[in-house]
């Protein structure tokens, strides 16, 4: 497998963890990631990884039922910190090495999270995962996902969802929308498209970090978007 991207910044969904089930981990799923992350890493790409919660706890939901919004802030970051153990342990079981790193201080659960430990990690050949959100109330994890990514120095930030690229509307709504195969940055926030929320699309621009966005769920579609091939949505600087 040709790589076209060596580092790599890789936001997963929480809700996608489900599976088939309303609520928590999807063991198949996990496994299924895992599978997928393992070929790619060994590859030769460099893989960072941040995961959601949404599974397990959103902030803002949390929020709607009465949580105050930094208390509910704080149990999505560590419901993301849960998803980050699963990954870490499933890749461990079929043998690849994955580090994971917290954006506040958990040891002995995970090591706190700096760039310089991050990036030595990824030149080891490890699969990093950076848990925990920004460490901050008030951000989203597509937030944490461009932050980390511009601090790793990732070559591409690959969105993987549930859907296989960005649309003129939200397909599962809406069947006469259209995909995109490519759209520059100005154009997401002309047609105002909401692929991610306005500060972590802000920051990949600011940043010039290209955005693929695709379908995660499919098995080998991150093999399939690491290597070149023209599946998903990518956003780019015009």
């Amino acid at each position: 497998m040709n790589v076209k991207y060596k580092r790599i910044l890789l936001k997963l969904s929480g809700e996608s963890l489900m599976g088939e089930k309303g609520f928590g981990i999807d063991e198949n799923r996990l496994a299924s990631y895992a599978r997928q992350i393992k070929e790619v890493s060994d590859s030769g790409a460099e893989i960072g990884i941040v995961i959601g919660g949404g599974n397990i706890f959103r902030g803002l939901s949390g929020t709607s039922k009465g949580f105050d919004r930094v208390r509910g802030d704080q149990m999505g970051m560590l419901a993301t910190v849960i998803n980050s153990l699963a990954l870490q342990s499933a890749l461990t079981a079929i043998g690849k090495e994955a580090q994971l790193l917290t954006a506040v201080n958990m040891y002995p659960i995970g090591e706190h999270y700096s760039k310089h430990k991050a990036i030595q990690s990824l030149k080891e050949g490890k699969v990093v995962i950076m848990a925990g959100g920004t460490g901050n109330p008030y951000f989203t994890t597509d937030t944490a996902s461009a932050l980390r990514g511009v601090e790793i120095e990732a070559d591409v930030m690959l969105k993987g969802t549930r859907v296989d690229g960005i649309y003129t509307a939200d397909p599962e709504k809406d069947k006469n929308a259209v995909k995109f195969d490519k759209i520059t940055y100005d154009e997401i926030y002309a047609r105002n498209l909401r692929i991610m929320d306005l500060t972590a699309t802000t920051l990949c621009r600011e940043n010039s970090l290209p955005i693929i966005v695709f379908d995660m769920d499919t098995p080998g579609n991150l093999a399939k978007v690491v290597s070149g091939e023209n599946i998903g949505t990518l956003v780019y600087m015009a």
